[in-house]
């Protein structure tokens, strides 16, 4: 999710710049209800990797590859751009018979590199204004970051009336997003749930973002609130109807920056300045304890700098970006 709404913003401004070309992206079948009828992208081609790394030999996955191959070839893309800089996207993009693939000079994965014709060699840090660069060098013309206006779904919308009217969460609520890509970005079940009290305290509703984990179950429990599991079309229903938005660096908490709600985020391992949700018209409040160590490594445990983070200063932060408790 955060590789895709990190993007979102280049790919935006270009079309913005060039309302008639048309534009492809090939994402996860996951996400891409994200992308499918928000009128930035015209095509949306389903890769599904993970499924094709289960059974790599398999007839199956030998014809879907193929399939693909034909489907983005029969769209005539003149240009490809490897926004993700790993193997599997760089591969992604060779299949689709583009004239030009450009992607950056020093991508996540090295061997990525090898599969592109233009090469970028990035100067910005932070993620989105990196896909602006490597878009830019695409089209051969500066590309800023846009605002996104992101699909809406009648029928997931229709599931989060219903769903926040049974919680008793319809006139306003605040969402705990507790869980990341690994343990060391997770800032902790007892300190969300302690948050959660607080926030309950001050006449909050208090929603718990999970799915198929127990994180989200233990959270709800500590903090007395409620645990809200769902498709992506349905979190994004969801997350556009947040008061407040509370988690770590992971895609939910990109979402709701994206989606112009207010955040605040909680960094420890990652950094900020690079992976934070920095969005046009974002309103973002990031904490960082200044001990922390940039390490991109999938530790289990709660980086040391991120669990230094109080309770206080982050219901202090929520306090300030929803106009104060004195009201």
């Amino acid at each position: 999710m955060g590789d895709v709404l990190h993007g979102l913003p280049a790919v935006a401004g270009l079309r913005s710049l060039l309302p008639g070309c048309r534009i492809g992206w090939a994402v996860e079948p996951h996400w891409g209800a994200l992308l499918e009828g928000g009128g930035i992208v015209d095509r949306v081609h389903a890769v599904p990797t993970k499924v094709w790394r289960e059974r790599p030999l398999e007839f199956e996955t030998v014809g879907e590859i193929a399939a693909l191959r034909r489907e983005m070839r029969a769209e005539g893309y003149n240009v490809c751009v490897d926004l993700q800089g790993s193997v599997k996207s760089a591969v992604v993009g060779w299949l689709a018979g583009a004239g030009r693939r450009v992607g950056p000079d020093a991508p996540r994965e090295g061997l990525a590199r090898l599969l592109y014709g233009e090469r970028v060699a990035l100067q910005a840090r932070q993620v989105t204004a990196q896909a602006c660069e490597l878009v830019s060098a695409a089209a051969r013309m500066r590309v800023a970051a846009a605002a996104v206006e992101l699909p809406v779904d009648g029928e997931a919308e229709a599931w989060c009336t219903a769903a926040l009217a049974r919680m008793d969460a319809a006139e306003g609520f605040v969402l705990l997003v507790p869980t990341a890509g690994w343990g060391a970005k997770e800032w902790g079940t007892e300190r969300f749930g302690e948050l959660g009290v607080r926030l309950r305290r001050r006449g909050l509703r208090v929603l718990v973002n999970g799915f198929a984990d127990d994180v989200a179950d233990d959270v709800a429990r500590l903090s007395g609130g409620a645990v809200v599991r769902s498709s992506v079309a349905q979190l994004v229903a969801l997350t556009r109807r947040a008061g407040l938005v509370v988690g770590g660096d992971t895609g939910p908490v990109h979402l709701a920056a994206a989606l112009g709600r207010p955040v605040v985020t909680l960094f420890g391992p990652t950094d900020p300045e690079r992976n934070g949700p920095y969005f046009p018209g974002a309103k973002v409040t990031v904490l960082r304890d200044a001990s922390s160590v940039t390490s991109y490594k999938r530790s289990a445990a709660t980086e040391a700098g991120l669990a230094r983070i109080t309770v206080d200063a982050v219901e202090a932060a929520a306090g300030a970006l929803l106009g104060g408790w004195g009201r």
